[in-house]
Formats: structure tokens, sequence, C-alpha cells
């Protein structure tokens, strides 16, 4: 069984710049120091954001399904319909978490003088 690791929570960092928890490389494998080279292709924000979405989704998705099967009998596996459901909800709390400071940080640009 599988649990909610950093690990497996990085998959809402896919395509950002995070891409190894052991060592916290910054822009997939340069160290913080030195800046992505001109071939390097990076995600604009939109398609980050976009794609952090879709896997919490797809989690969510995940988690009605284990717990349809849960609820008809397809299975008896109750510890896993748990996990998939926690799965999906920290993903959630997450999001929201994120649409919050989004929405904070566009107030704030708002509300400067121009």
């Amino acid at each position: 069984m599988d649990g909610f690791t950093v690990r497996n929570g990085n998959r809402f960092l896919e395509g950002g710049g995070i891409r190894d928890t052991q060592s916290m490389t910054i822009n997939g494998g340069t160290t913080p120091l030195q800046s992505p080279s001109a071939t390097e292709t990076q995600k604009s924000f939109a398609d980050t954001l976009k794609d952090a979405i879709g896997s919490v989704n797809e989690l969510q998705k995940a988690s009605d399904k284990a717990a349809q099967d849960l609820a008809t009998g397809r299975t008896d596996n109750i510890g896993e319909v748990m996990i998939a459901a926690e799965k999906a909800d920290i993903a959630l709390k997450l999001m929201v978490q994120v649409r919050n400071k989004i929405i904070d940080a566009y107030q704030e640009v708002m509300k400067m003088q121009v």
C-alpha cells in the first residue's frame, strides 16, 4: 500500500521547479544559483496550474470510484478506500490554499498605484 508522502505529493508540482525531494534541486537539475539553459523548455504558470487541477480531479475521481466500489461490494478493502479519500481531501485542501494565495496576490497587484 502506497501512502500519501511528500514524494507522491510532488505530482502537483510536476512541470514546476522541484523535481527531487531528496536533493531539493530546482529547475529540473540545475543548482539554485544557476539559471536554466536557454534550450530548456519550461511550462507557463497557467499550464502548471492546469496540470495541478487535473491531477486533483483525477484523485477525486479515484476516491469516488473507490467509495462506489466499497458501497456496491466490489471491494472490501476499507483501508484503500480511506487512503484514496484522504489523498483526494488533502489535494483539494492544497488547491484551495493555492487558489487563495493567487487571489490574494491578484488583489495586492490591483491595489498598486500606477
